[in-house]
This record gives C-alpha cells, structure tokens and sequence, in this order.
C-alpha cells in the first residue's frame, strides 16, 4: 500500500522528503561514522579483504559525496508520468506510453553503505518502494542510516513504509526473499560472483546482476602515449577497488617497444604491481613489482593496485582478447584513428564503451544521473549505470471517441 501512495505523489513531495533527508544525514553525520568507525575496526579483525574495507570504509570527504548526490536526485526531473510517445491512429484512437514506477525493488548487497542512501533516493525520487539487505559487515551503519532516513520522513507526504530494511544477517532470509513475487517486482544483488549466482539461481523474481569489472583499455598504435599514461593511471589507481577500475592493458605490437618501458615506470612509481605476459616481459626487467602473468590473470577483477598487460598484434586481437575475458561492464580504446575508434565500439558489446577515456567514468554521478542503484551488464532491461529512468516501466494509455474495434 505504502508503494502504491508513493506512485501517485508529486515531485514535489518526493523532493521535499529527500531533501528533508539530506539535511539530517548531514546534521547526524557524527552518528553514522562512528558506527562506520565500529563496523570497519571488527572487519579489520575478522581478517576482511583491503578491497572490502575500502568499499565498507566512510569518512567526512565521501559522506559528504553520498549527501551531495541524495540533493542531485532531487534536482533531477521526475521521470514518472511523462510520455515515451504518443500516435493518433485511425478511429480518433489516442495511443501513449507513460512512465510508471516498477513497484518494489529488493536490493541485496555487502559492504558499501553508500547504497543505502542512494538506492533510498532513486527509489524515492522514481516512485518504488523498496527493500534493503546490506550484509553483515556494515550492519551498525546501515542501521544508523536507516534510523536518520525513517526520522526525516516522518511528517513528510512520502510513508515511512515505503523502505523496508532487513536488520536480520541470516543469509536464510535472503532465500525467502527472493520467493516474494507476490509482494517484489524486482531483485539486484550488488557484491561478489557468489551472491549474483545464488540471486540468479534461487529468484523467482527477475533479477538484474552486474557490478562485477574486469574492464580493459587497448592502447592502439596511433595513440597520443603521454595522454594515454594518464588515462590508464587515472583508471587504475584513482579508486582500485571498485568494478569500474582498469584490470588489464591491451598494447599493439607496433608500439610495445617504446610504451611498455613509459608504462611499466609510470604505473611502478604509482604502486601498481604489473602482471606482464611473456611478449611484454621481453621489454622491461622483472622485479617485484612487474611479474610474469600467471594463467588466470586476465580473467581476473583485481580491485587492487594489481594491472594485467598484454600485447596484441593489432585492433582485431585486441577485440577478440575482451570478447573472451571482459564482463562486458566498461572497456574502451586509446587511438587517434578515428575509424579504429568506430570499429571498436561497434565490436564490443560491452554496457560502457570508451574512446580516449578513463573507465572510471562508468558511475551514476560522473554520467549525471545523480546516482545508481546498480551497475547492470545484462541486455534486459538496462545496460550500465540505472538511474531513475532504469527504475521505471511503462504503461499504454488509449484514450478514444466511444470506440470500438470491427
């Protein structure tokens, strides 16, 4: 019921609670970095991944970031109630596509307490209700966030009904969770290869997987090399333990000699650790901090300071290298060819595909859409960053003159 009276509110309420929200975020930050502090200190002990502390770890500079966002949202346009399109047909038979909401939305996901706020504001923002499972790992911190976000609604025209929050870390619950068709329209698990194939294996309600990057840049024989240095650097190391951050390097032949040497000292005075196949090893010296790539290295998502680099004989290698070892989540070419540029993106299918561009650029607030709520990496029914607009279906509205049909 809370769902369906959010459905049918103005944007301006919904932005009147978001905004309500933001602020309190803001006034209670002390509240929710101390439970951070409490949940990253008892990961820390537990023997947690660096990449996984990271991505559970908040401060003053990225709650900020998360508040920002929430307040992007509700800048955005309310996508909900404005036609896709619209046809006169024969019969005076008025025919349109209005967006809709989806209804509710289950969002499964470890580690990043970041998604509590901004899968709260897109769902707001696009109508949904919604329901949040984060993982046990931050459970102190979503929970404080909760607390806030039920404390700004309170008053508002938006119901505090409308987010559900799963406090309970039994990983039972997921499973009946995930049998709910009856009440849950749709499922997104954002972790690791395990939740999504147990979310895929078990859903009885669709599912949208992705997140996962093993994200390549080919640097081509016409690339500007000192520019092309500075993307590969900005992708692998502005935020190593994210799915966006750059995993392998495809260099051509043709220019291996001269740019594996510039590579190899520009990523080791970033401590990157480089896994080099035997082709490229021939041009720099091994030392503990460029390697000999083992088997599974390019079919790796490092999420660290770790950097596969292969060479290819040309474009055509280079397309089939990712074809084989992408996800299909975000890879790009660094060229000064046009056509070379062209033919790349109409080859890879992948949810993100760049010219002359960080990878890191695949996220919902660096493409404008205030936020996501996921990363997708299928083809049904959204590709790459879901904002608002990936949280909405559509509905036909015929209106006509008595009409019937002969």
């Amino acid at each position: 019921m809370a769902a369906r009276k959010l459905a049918t509110l103005s944007a301006s309420d919904k932005n009147a609670a978001l905004l309500t929200v933001a602020h309190l975020l803001a006034l209670r930050q002390s509240e929710v970095l101390q439970a951070n502090a409490m949940d990253v200190c008892e990961a820390e002990n537990s023997g947690m991944t660096a990449a996984m502390v990271d991505r559970l770890t908040l401060n003053e500079k990225r709650w900020g970031g998360v508040i920002n966002d929430l307040k992007h949202v509700a800048d955005l346009p309310d996508p909900i109630g404005s036609i896709i399109d619209s046809k006169v047909l024969p019969g005076e038979l008025k025919v349109q596509r209005v967006r809709v909401p989806l209804g509710v939305i289950a969002v499964i996901y470890e580690a990043r307490p970041n998604v509590t706020v901004d899968v709260f504001g897109l769902a707001i923002k696009s109508g949904n209700g919604v329901i949040l499972r984060g993982g046990k790992e931050t459970l102190r911190t979503n929970t404080a966030i909760i607390q806030i976000i039920q404390d700004g609604l309170k008053g508002s025209a938006v119901p505090c009904e409308v987010i559900g929050f799963m406090d309970d870390p039994d990983k039972k619950l997921i499973l009946s969770l995930l049998k709910r068709y009856d009440l849950i329209d749709l499922v997104i698990p954002r972790g690791g290869a395990g939740l999504h194939h147990f979310c895929r294996e078990n859903s009885q309600i669709p599912v949208v997987t992705g997140g996962i990057g093993i994200c390549h840049l080919f640097v081509d024989d016409t690339a500007e090399i000192e520019m092309s240095l500075g993307v590969i650097e900005n992708a692998k190391t502005q935020r190593p333990t994210v799915c966006n951050a750059l995993d392998t390097v495809l260099v051509h032949r043709n220019i291996a000699a001269s740019f594996i040497p510039k590579l190899a000292e520009c990523m080791t005075n970033a401590n990157v650790v480089l896994h080099l196949d035997e082709a490229a090893a021939g041009y720099v010296p091994l030392s503990n901090k460029i390697l000999l790539a083992q088997q599974d290295d390019f079919d790796r998502e490092w999420l660290s300071l770790d950097l596969g680099v292969r060479i290819v004989e040309d474009m055509g290698e280079a397309i089939i290298h990712i074809q084989e070892h992408s996800t299909a989540h975000s890879d790009g070419i660094l060229t000064q060819d046009s056509a070379h540029a062209q033919e790349f993106c109409q080859k890879v299918d992948s949810a993100a595909v760049y010219v002359n561009a960080s990878t890191r650029f695949t996220d919902g607030s660096a493409l404008g859409l205030g936020a996501e709520i996921a990363i997708s990496t299928q083809k049904l029914h959204a590709r790459g960053p879901m904002g608002l607009v990936e949280l909405t279906t559509y509905k036909w509205v015929i209106e006509g003159a008595y009409s019937i049909r002969n």
